[in-house]
């Protein structure tokens, strides 16, 4: 669905060539949720941008839904466009329009007749949830509520790809939540491709399949969320990772873990999919003569399966430990001995 070919993006300052994108090689298949994270300055806004066209490479190529954006202009261009939708942080609503009005805006501007327009309007709020609000004016409406139009109104010439410019950030945790369920439901109604920039892991792990990490203009590392999870490689994605941890496995956490409980092994499991339902510290138990004791954990969802670390104590004689130990590798638990 979208293909992004050494994509490169310079912008010229009065003293200096600053790259925003720094030669970037991405695929984004069709009806995936896909994620960009970093922090500010990162690229990231300057990367999604590229996608619809208000920003164009400074070299390579950005092909989005068999059209070459990085080529075509003016009314080839915006007839892409509407293949392309997009939400901001901010909502950008026309504040003198009410709900139907907002949403109806981009099919007036295609001349959509005005009877299929309101049938399509009244679609459109039903599947965003906002049944009695049609009349209401953005003043009168929450953040939660605003950002539900926005969706409405990108939705309404049926896109083949939604871009995300941090649609949630300015919203409460709790809202967020919402708008991210209601994201997925759309993803799997429709089969829309969905890309999505932020700086906040949580969103990335609640909804994404894929994710690409952005440092200094580049790519630093991609892959699927759970593996992600499980098995950071960059210093960057270890922090954002931390991040929706409810305690940090940090060098400082885990040399207070040793202190505190110096008998024994102190390990660290890491359970992924499956493996964290099964019951399997009480067939721990069960099965070896060892005393243990369970320091701190956590479980994350995501959207290919859950991720979860949890810290033991294990106190008893080597060869059991040993065993144990064992034991915990044949279950598919990923076993790191601390101490």
């Amino acid at each position: 669905m979208i293909t992004i070919q050494q994509v490169r993006k310079q912008f010229k300052t009065k003293n200096k060539v600053v790259t925003a994108v720094d030669n970037i090689d991405l695929q984004i298949k069709e009806g995936e949720i896909f994620g960009v994270i970093g922090y500010s300055g990162a690229g990231k806004s300057t990367l999604i941008r590229m996608l619809n066209g208000l920003e164009l490479p400074t070299s390579g190529v950005v092909r989005v839904a068999g059209q070459e954006i990085s080529k075509i202009k003016g009314k080839a261009l915006r007839k892409a466009r509407q293949d392309i939708a997009m939400i901001f942080q901010h909502f950008n609503l026309l504040w003198s329009r009410t709900v139907r009005e907002n949403i109806a805006f981009p099919l007036e501007i295609a001349r959509v007749p005005k009877k299929v327009r309101m049938k399509r309007v009244d679609e459109l709020i039903k599947l965003v949830g906002l049944e009695g609000r049609e009349n209401a004016y953005p003043s009168q409406l929450s953040g939660g509520q605003k950002q539900r139009v926005g969706i409405a109104r990108a939705l309404a010439n049926n896109p083949k790809v939604l871009l995300c410019d941090e649609a949630t950030s300015a919203l409460d945790p709790q809202t967020t939540d919402s708008i991210l369920d209601l994201l997925v439901d759309i993803n799997k109604q429709l089969g829309l491709t969905i890309v999505l920039i932020t700086h906040e892991m949580h969103v990335i792990r609640k909804i994404c399949h894929r994710v690409a990490v952005m440092e200094n203009g580049k790519i630093v590392e991609t892959g699927p969320v759970l593996e992600v999870f499980k098995n950071p490689q960059q210093q960057i994605t270890k922090r954002f990772v931390q991040q929706v941890s409810e305690q940090e496995d940090t060098k400082e956490v885990v040399s207070h873990l040793l202190q505190k409980y110096p008998d024994g092994l102190v390990i660290k499991l890491t359970f992924i999919g499956g493996s964290t339902e099964q019951p399997i510290i009480t067939n721990l138990i069960r099965e070896f003569p060892l005393s243990i004791n369970i320091l701190q954990g956590n479980i994350s969802q995501t959207q290919n399966g859950s991720y979860g670390t949890l810290f033991l104590q294990i106190v008893g004689h080597e060869k059991e430990m040993d065993q144990a130990i064992h034991y915990l590798k044949e279950q598919q638990v990923g076993v790191e001995v601390m101490k």
